[in-house]
């Protein structure tokens, strides 16, 4: 009994842990303007899921500048106690002033103008402290974003990430009279590899891909399944399925991120979250026998579309575009070779335990499941709150069972 009540808890972990987890907007800004004549300027922007997690407000994803105003003191006090900007022995007082909404797909932000006063002189170097959210969500990032710099030479419009901040790393300090292209560069392949990370969604497509990559099929069994004899065909797989999802994501990342297409953020989340479902059902009943790499192109097409979202929510556009869209998609791979490089030997270790057919069925069905869940949540924009519901069960089996 006891052996079954652990095994019943380990799989109601994993499967809360992955409902529970989904593409969350845990990211904030902070814009920079540098002008001659009237000094350091710019915004902060929060997401509003970010600002209901740290304080429990109950803020729609969608929220209004009238939705926002009953809270406008506890936001402002909250920047100002966990945010500044020093130069030497220096500090500037930070002056917030208008409050407005950044709208995105990834929900709405709140955002607070600023300027720094008596910071017409510009100096050479700029220390800033960012330390928003982090208390409340580990896997918060902040971004420092510059728009316009005057004494860099950046005049054209120009936006582009140049720092991130974390838990562990608060403080950075920025070079005003230094171009920081190659900073800004490294700052967007960092970028690619978080997103790729925190995407639960991609993760799990990805998974869903590779889970067959070290046997083949022998009959039409779904558990009709024998092991490659070597490693390499089972790393020829790997490469040939990964690049073709690669090239598909490229293609459409290069294009939503030129604005040459665009499509709604819900459409592709949902097209995004249904992939992994018949990446899985095909790993059961084939749909493009010998051809996997057919589902791994064509809805990398749309896996690219959710990988440019974070750069068309932040609006990167002007003379370095094509720098932050390279670092950006490098990062993405690095990421995602990674992750297959944690799972890859797993897999082709366990390839010739006799439970390993099962165990890729059950898998890419327990993937069906989780793709449904974030499909119907997508599709129709609601919260089913699954997760809740299995947290109960589980609690009252283990009450039941005389635990509690």
């Amino acid at each position: 009994m006891k052996k079954k009540l652990h095994q019943l808890l380990v799989f109601a972990f994993f499967v809360f842990s992955i409902f529970s987890y989904s593409h969350e907007p845990n990211q904030s800004y902070l814009f920079l303007r540098i002008y001659e004549a009237d000094g350091i300027q710019g915004r902060f922007e929060i997401n509003v899921k970010e600002l209901n997690k740290v304080f429990g407000f109950n803020l729609p994803d969608n929220s209004t500048v009238e939705d926002a105003k009953p809270y406008i003191n506890t936001i402002k006090t909250y920047i100002l106690e966990n945010s500044s900007f020093y130069s030497g022995n220096t500090k500037y007082e930070l002056i917030l002033t208008d409050l407005g909404i950044t709208e995105t797909g990834m929900g709405n932000y709140i955002k607070y103008q600023f300027k720094l006063k008596d910071s017409e002189e510009i100096p050479d170097k700029l220390d800033i402290y960012y330390n928003l959210a982090f208390h409340k969500d580990p896997k918060h990032k902040g971004f420092l974003v510059m728009e316009y710099n005057w004494k860099a030479g950046v005049i054209d419009g120009y936006t582009n990430i140049i720092e991130d901040f974390g838990p562990d790393d608060t403080s950075t300090t920025l070079a005003l009279d230094e171009s920081s292209v190659f900073t800004g560069f490294m700052a967007m392949v960092k970028q690619g590899v978080w997103h790729i990370w925190i995407g639960l969604d991609h993760i799990l497509f990805l998974l869903a891909l590779i889970l067959p990559a070290v046997v083949r099929r022998k009959n039409n069994s779904i558990f009709g399944w024998e092991p490659v004899m070597t490693f390499k065909a089972a790393f020829l797989y790997i490469i040939k399925v990964v690049s073709f999802f690669t090239i598909a994501h490229t293609i459409t990342l290069t294009l939503a991120s030129l604005n040459l297409i665009n499509l709604p953020s819900q459409i592709v989340e949902s097209i995004i979250a249904f992939s992994i479902g018949l990446a899985a059902y095909h790993n059961i009943r084939p749909i493009f026998k010998m051809k996997d790499w057919v589902i791994a192109f064509i809805f990398g097409l749309f896996h690219g579309f959710g990988f440019a979202s974070v750069l068309g929510d932040l609006g990167l556009t002007g003379e370095f575009l094509t720098l932050s869209l390279l670092g950006f998609n490098i990062g993405v791979e690095v990421g995602q070779l990674v992750i297959i490089a944690a799972i890859f030997p797993v897999l082709y270790i366990l390839r010739k335990h006799k439970l390993y057919p099962k165990f890729l069925v059950y898998m890419s069905i327990l993937l069906i499941i989780v793709s449904l869940y974030w499909f119907v949540e997508r599709v129709f924009d609601i919260n089913l709150k699954v997760d809740d519901y299995l947290f109960q069960f589980v609690y009252e089996t283990a009450k039941w069972l005389g635990l509690k």
